[in-house]
């Protein structure tokens, strides 16, 4: 079911169209990819799409409600919820605190779920300021699985992060959308992403192009020509079945199998 849907998007920043007829949809259950090279208007149409900023002509519906200048304040009351590639956490409280004020706003709120999910134990007690960038990224996907939004739109979710750290991200992606949730990423670690995706949308000279599944996607010759280039091979490997290279599974639903948690291991 289509939770979230975009059309004929149209962005202009200053002299430079940067969207012309860009659509988006997110179907509850599913992690939708929007892939393109830097400055094509990844993020705009995110922000479009969660009320950030307005379009220039187009529109936006969410749950069945279609909206000419979507506004972010309405769509959080919906259930969506838009986390930006940084700066989602307030600098004066703990993860503990962001925790409590989750539970307290959201009747629905899972934040013991989300707690062992992402493996923030020993992080409730710390303020963003003493995390690492991985830690703080871990941090911000466990407060959005707690709200359990309808969708979840995040901008470039992986970016930095070492290969545990994107494992651990997008089982927490996963476990939303097993829970109902709508999600969109971004980003450009092709290789971390194509695992956890259900289906890929491409933007590129202002325009998408819903291209399907990961294993579609790679088929499509101008795809993989004009955006992968040489990121990814085109091999048997590349467009093989898309499973995540660990599984996570535990009494909660999910963590990390004990083979990559020595005793002593630091996460960062």
């Amino acid at each position: 079911m289509t939770i979230l849907h975009a059309d004929s998007i149209a962005k202009r920043l200053g002299d430079r169209k940067i969207l012309s007829a860009a659509t988006m949809t997110a179907d509850r259950g599913t992690i939708t990819g929007l892939l393109g090279r830097m400055g094509e208007g990844k993020s705009t149409l995110m922000k479009i799409c969660a009320g950030l900023i307005p379009p220039d002509s187009g529109w936006v519906r969410f749950d069945g409600i279609q909206y000419i200048r979507p506004r972010l304040h309405r769509l959080s009351k919906g259930g969506l919820y838009y986390l930006a590639d940084s700066g989602n956490l307030a600098s004066s409280l703990t993860l503990r605190q962001h925790m409590e004020a989750v539970h307290r706003r959201f009747a629905t709120a899972a934040s013991d779920e989300s707690i062992v999910l992402m493996h923030l134990e020993g992080l409730l007690d710390s303020p963003p300021g003493q995390m690492s960038s991985g830690e703080r990224r871990r941090a911000e996907i466990g407060l959005a699985i707690a709200r359990r939004p309808k969708c979840l739109i995040v901008d470039e979710p992986f970016r930095s992060l070492d290969p545990l750290i994107c494992d651990m991200v997008g089982s927490g992606l996963r476990m939303a959308a097993r829970n109902g949730c709508a999600v969109i990423i971004s980003g450009h670690e092709v290789r971390a992403l194509t695992p956890w995706l259900d289906s890929i949308v491409w933007l590129t000279s202002g325009t998408t192009h819903h291209l399907g599944s990961p294993a579609d996607a790679m088929k499509n010759e101008a795809f993989s020509r004009d955006y992968l280039g040489s990121n990814l091979e085109r091999s048997p490997i590349a467009v093989s079945e898309v499973v995540p290279p660990f599984q996570f599974s535990s009494a909660h639903g999910s963590s990390l199998p004990g083979a990559l948690l020595k005793p002593g291991h630091k996460i960062g």
